[in-house]
């Protein structure tokens, strides 16, 4: 360690951290135009675009939209194969589950759509196509879900989640199982709620085809869509990422993504978002018009969970889960940091005073400041940095527990 107390003085990087009892400097207050922009930008909403950008969220939503699109086509095939015994008899049933589907991902099953109907009914079991299809979905969908945790908690400036591959992939798989299950779960609620509202519209006397009713109908249908892809998002947030976010702002921002998904579903079943038109050109790659939808879907999600990650960033809300030893480590480390500026501090002050100290003062000073700095140098061995650390494995190894 050195003991010169110029050294010492350089032996830490520079920090651009106001030392302890330091008054800051005045802060000059805009006005005119320039308050006019400082306000602009201070508004939530456009932190949150610009924590998104920041993030880099376009480039990981791309990613997200690549992997979810052979997912899709590979969990409706698998879908139907393993349900095509129970649902061939039942029309009724093959149409709620296509409607479900569609509103999910608008315009992928119909006779417009990107798979006819027909080629889904004829599935017959689990046949070559089927086994073939069934490892694909298994590849795609754990790909989606790790593209998208990691989507995820990088908006949240966190670091890929570390857990033993062989778990992380089998709750992967688990969720994939789940979100399949809630679109038939959804299709059973479409049934369930068609024939109860019709059931007490013909109690009270209503026509099922009268404004009204087609109104309320699609009122309800609506809802639940909405209350699904919430579901959805919050367990894409808080579940399949790990991230401890409070239940009031994850439903917040989970009702947010929501809403922005609903609104893009209307505008492509308007024909605005993710349509061909009558282009001629266009026509035989309906396919980009499901990747442009996907694409904003999977936007609309990250922008919703860069808009929590602002707010918790804003109420210093710690989104890690981080165990009271771990707390405790983080703690000592911010507490040895500032120990290391207020030394720092202090060893610039006394070399201020020994360079104008005169006769004894100026010898009483220097051994001060060589005392101080021998001082120092113990506390340092016995708590080094994490970069000390990493340079130096003895110090690693011997580093205490509290480090």
């Amino acid at each position: 360690m050195a003991r010169n107390p110029d050294a010492q003085a350089v032996r830490d990087e520079e920090s651009s951290t106001t030392a302890m009892g330091a008054k800051p400097a005045p802060r000059e207050v805009p006005t005119g135009f320039a308050a006019i922009v400082a306000k602009i930008m201070a508004l939530r909403i456009v932190r949150t675009f610009m924590h998104y950008a920041a993030q880099g969220g376009a480039l990981l939503a791309a990613g997200m939209t690549y992997q979810a699109v052979f997912a899709l086509f590979a969990a409706i095939w698998v879908a139907f194969s393993v349900l095509g015994f129970v649902i061939a008899s039942d029309v009724g049933l093959q149409e709620e589950i296509f409607r479900a589907i569609n509103s999910a991902v608008p315009g992928v099953v119909g006779e417009t759509g990107l798979i006819q109907p027909s080629a889904l009914t004829k599935s017959s079991g689990l046949t070559w196509t089927a086994a073939i299809a069934l490892v694909g979905l298994l590849l795609t969908a754990v790909g989606f879900l790790a593209s998208m945790r990691d989507a995820i908690r990088r908006i949240f400036d966190m670091p890929p989640l570390a857990a033993p591959i062989v778990v992380q992939k089998l709750k992967d798989l688990g969720l994939a199982l789940g979100f399949g299950a809630v679109v038939l779960v959804s299709a059973a609620l479409s049934v369930v709620s068609t024939a109860a509202l019709g059931f007490a519209f013909e109690l009270v006397g209503i026509d099922r085809e009268s404004l009204f009713a087609v109104i309320v109908a699609r009122t309800i249908g609506y809802l639940i869509v909405f209350a699904i892809d919430l579901a959805t998002l919050a367990a894409a947030f808080r579940i399949l990422s790990a991230i401890k976010i409070p239940p009031k702002r994850l439903f917040a921002g989970a009702a947010i993504g929501a809403a922005a998904l609903g609104v893009l579903k209307a505008g492509v079943t308007l024909g605005l978002v993710g349509g061909t038109g009558a282009n001629p050109l266009l026509a035989g790659f309906a396919i980009l018009g499901l990747m442009i939808f996907l694409n904003f879907a999977c936007q609309a999600m990250l922008i919703s969970a860069a808009w929590i990650s602002v707010g918790m960033k804003d109420s210093a809300i710690d989104p890690r889960s981080l165990s009271d030893e771990e707390l405790e480590v983080e703690h000592a480390t911010k507490l040895e940091e500032a120990r290391r500026l207020v030394a720092r501090s202090n060893l610039e002050k006394a070399k201020e005073e020994y360079r104008n100290a005169r006769g004894f003062r100026k010898w009483r000073l220097k051994r001060q400041i060589e005392s101080d700095a021998r001082e120092e140098a113990k506390r340092r061995e016995a708590v080094p940095t994490d970069a000390e650390m990493e340079s130096d494995p003895k110090l690693k190894k011997d580093a205490p527990s509290t480090r």
